[in-house]
């Protein structure tokens, strides 16, 4: 018996040690394709060339957006923090958003982003700030993947010809969708319904189920407020995306550049984060997607690499700062 027993155990360590192989050498074959294709489409002299060349009153603008964004997360995060967990301290609440940038950038997913947070709340549970970080993404998420997806259909339709009979599927495909994410939220009845009952009892679908299911009990006044945040935040890092491809490009296309911004995002969202930081990922999808509207390849990643050290490398060395601080404390 011990040694059946001891065999299992023997049995079950080789296979989780040959999962978490193949996982690394998934994340490493991910990272050198990512990073293989942006070097391929860009010649790193034209970068520095580049934001030599670029507007730099729109830079400082997108800086100052960056401040904005900053503000916006705070608004999000005192809304979650005053309903979920009773804490209306404007201090401990600013403290949690920075420490949550700075632990965020150095994990997988941003996962640690969940414990950076945690730090300010000592008379609360983990699992409570967990779950208040839950809410206070999954609206950032939903918000963008209805508008991501419109602007997918949308460049599916313009760039790859689909036939209208497609397109028009698709658009119905996505308002249903759209439906079903507004009784998700609006309509608790909703919830009691058959077809939750079977996902529940679904051990493949019930993980990805009881990640929304904390929707439920929330009130719709806080679903109201955290949506609209959740959106005027969202379109503000597309408005500083658009802003740095014009800085880059000195052209105008401000549209253009908008509904770019808003395929990245959505590609950011829906690809699993494998590289630090996203980084990789966010810069190949904006070079793909730059030069299918014409744009250079370097513009493309000059406006996401920028992006990325304004509002994420930014934010977590203000947190490092702060964590630093209050260590020597």
């Amino acid at each position: 018996m011990t040694d059946f027993k001891n065999l299992n155990s023997e049995n079950f360590n080789n296979g989780f040690l040959k999962n978490r192989l193949i996982k690394l050498a998934l994340k490493i074959l991910i990272t050198v394709g990512v990073f293989y294709y942006i070097s391929e489409n860009i010649r790193f002299s034209e970068v520095f060339l580049q934001f030599k060349n670029s507007n730099h009153l729109l830079l400082f603008l997108v800086i100052i957006l960056g401040f904005v964004n900053i503000t916006f997360q705070y608004f999000k995060w005192k809304l979650s923090v005053t309903y979920l967990l009773n804490n209306s301290e404007p201090k401990k609440i600013l403290f949690s958003l920075l420490q949550g940038f700075s632990a965020a950038i150095f994990t997988p997913a941003r996962l640690g982003e969940y414990v950076g947070r945690a730090i300010q709340f000592t008379d609360k549970s983990f699992f409570q700030v967990v779950l208040a970080t839950l809410i206070d993404k999954l609206f950032s998420i939903l918000v963008v993947i209805l508008l991501g997806s419109i602007s997918t259909i949308i460049f599916i339709h313009t760039f790859y010809e689909a036939y209208i009979l497609i397109t028009i599927s698709l658009i119905i495909v996505l308002s249903i969708f759209y439906y079903l994410i507004f009784l998700l939220l609006f309509n608790n009845n909703f919830w009691e319904n058959i077809f939750f009952e079977k996902i529940s009892k679904s051990v493949r679908l019930n993980k990805y189920f009881k990640k929304f299911e904390i929707l439920k009990n929330l009130d719709n006044n806080f679903k109201i407020k955290m949506l609209i945040l959740s959106l005027v935040f969202y379109l503000c890092i597309l408005i500083q995306y658009a802003f740095l491809v014009v800085a880059f490009s000195n052209n105008y296309n401000l549209l253009e550049y908008l509904w770019v911004g808003n395929l990245i995002m959505f590609t950011k969202t829906i690809v699993p984060a494998y590289t630090f930081g996203e980084l990789g990922i966010r810069e190949s999808a904006s070079i793909y997607f730059i030069q299918k509207i014409g744009e250079n390849a370097t513009v493309g990643f000059n406006a996401s690499i920028f992006l990325f050290l304004i509002n994420i490398v930014f934010p977590a060395l203000l947190g490092l700062i702060l964590n630093l601080r209050n260590n020597n404390e």
